[in-house]
């Protein structure tokens, strides 16, 4: 399956070979990061590691792939994307902080 494959809307498969599948339009609206929220919560595993998970981002994938990458590089620290959260690791909470500051966004801490 390409990752450029519309999602079809309603129906699945149909045996008529004129039907018009109707296709569901997938944009993002892409908010300026002074009108974003976002929630920064440190989340501690049971094997002594220590994360920081950020939510609520609103925008394209292309920007939270963009924005995860500039947090890691500033840290140098690892981290993936899980559906619209990131995730950094490391107990580096106050310096995510001070770069999404820089970067403009509105931020709330959440947890210990």
């Amino acid at each position: 399956m390409s990752k450029n494959k519309k999602q079809r809307k309603g129906i699945i498969y149909s045996t008529d070979p004129s039907f018009n599948f109707e296709y569901e339009n997938k944009e993002c609206k892409n908010i300026k990061p002074e009108e974003q929220l976002l929630k920064v919560f440190i989340d501690k595993q049971r094997s002594g590691r220590t994360t920081i998970i950020i939510k609520d981002f609103i925008g394209s994938k292309d920007e939270l792939k963009s924005l995860a990458q500039y947090l890691k590089r500033r840290c140098s620290v690892g981290g993936s994307i899980k559906g619209k959260d990131v995730i950094i690791q490391g107990n580096i909470r106050e310096k995510i902080i001070d770069l999404l500051i820089d970067k403009g966004y509105k931020y709330k801490r959440i947890g210990s």
